[in-house]
């Protein structure tokens, strides 16, 4: 069942040098009780593309088209009344950085019961029991002493799951993790995912994960979205996916990571593209292996490759 639907996005910004595109056509759904992954390099568009589902853009961004339907309503055009609604009470965002998204100045329980009661419309005895709950359902050892911490108290994981369990005390329906064990040790980034695929499972709740990390995506995802240059370049469940990788750019990704000690890792050579460069065709074409004539006239469309998998490659074409 999809509960967040991101049709045929097309954002870009005002620039001294005149209007510049950033997202093209970007089309993904996320769905109840499922995982779905966002992947690609830096500044390829995943932020950007998960920001909108909370109307988060920047001043100068400008949506030229597209939708992002949630409960039948067109997020990009509600009013500020109803995006506060919407905002940690039904969607609610994991940021990048652990670190720096608590308040230094207040304990860990005084930030929960604040989001509780901005909300939930609780207080008092029901609000910290709620908050309570939540701490305990992240995980967090010693619950009740530890909601009188300040954020200084506490490891990177643990201000993780602290943030994770302020949008489980609003029930949030979906859940953006924006890299969410980027700033954390390895064995604490099993600990975190493993907790938001039991989060998954128990609430039936829709998370979109924003990550580079495709090793990350195969162990804990269902669905994989490839991004590049503004684009989605590949579709697929993650099982499909990684036995049947189709896009040039996909491959690419896949034979540099480091999976096997005896091959050389290959790279991808160039840079991607800044948004102000323009490149007729396939936008991937100037670092492709397999680029063809064709690739640098037209922009290729989504070709089915297999169940539920499709690709925007000439050669599925």
């Amino acid at each position: 069942m999809k509960s967040v639907e991101i049709k045929n996005l097309n954002i870009g910004f005002n620039t001294e040098s005149g209007f510049r595109q950033a997202l093209f056509d970007v089309s993904f759904n996320l769905y109840k009780g499922c995982m779905s992954a966002l992947v690609g390099e830096s500044g390829c568009g995943k932020t950007l593309s998960a920001m909108s589902i909370l109307n988060l853009l920047p001043k100068s961004a400008v949506v030229k088209s597209g939708e992002v339907i949630f409960q039948s309503k067109n997020i990009l055009i509600q009013s500020s009344k109803e995006l506060q609604k919407i905002r940690g009470e039904k969607i609610a965002l994991i940021p990048q950085d652990p670190m720096t998204s608590l308040n230094p100045l207040y304990t860990i329980g005084n930030q929960l019961l604040e989001v509780i009661k901005i909300h939930q419309n609780l207080e008092g005895e029901e609000a910290y029991k709620k908050a309570l709950d939540a701490l305990n359902a992240v995980q967090i050892p010693a619950a009740k002493e530890r909601m009188n911490s300040y954020p200084h108290e506490f490891s990177g994981g643990m201000k993780q799951r602290a943030i994770i369990a302020m949008a489980l005390s609003c029930n949030a329906e979906v859940l953006i993790a924006d890299e969410p064990t980027t700033a954390l040790d390895v064995t604490i980034q099993a600990q975190i995912m493993n907790l938001l695929k039991e989060i998954k499972k128990e609430r039936q709740t829709s998370i979109l994960l924003i990550t580079h990390d495709l090793g990350l995506v195969r162990d804990n995802a269902d669905i994989v979205s490839v991004m590049y240059s503004g684009r989605i370049v590949e579709n697929a469940p993650v099982d499909e996916f990684f036995k049947k990788t189709s896009h040039p750019y996909s491959i690419a990704l896949l034979d540099s990571l480091p999976n096997n000690r005896n091959r050389k890792l290959d790279t991808i050579k160039g840079q991607p593209p800044t948004i102000h460069e323009t490149i007729a065709g396939c936008r991937f074409h100037p670092r492709c292996k397999k680029c063809m004539d064709i690739c640098t006239k037209k922009i290729p469309s989504q070709f089915s490759v297999g169940k539920e998998h499709f690709s925007a490659c000439f050669l599925n074409g």
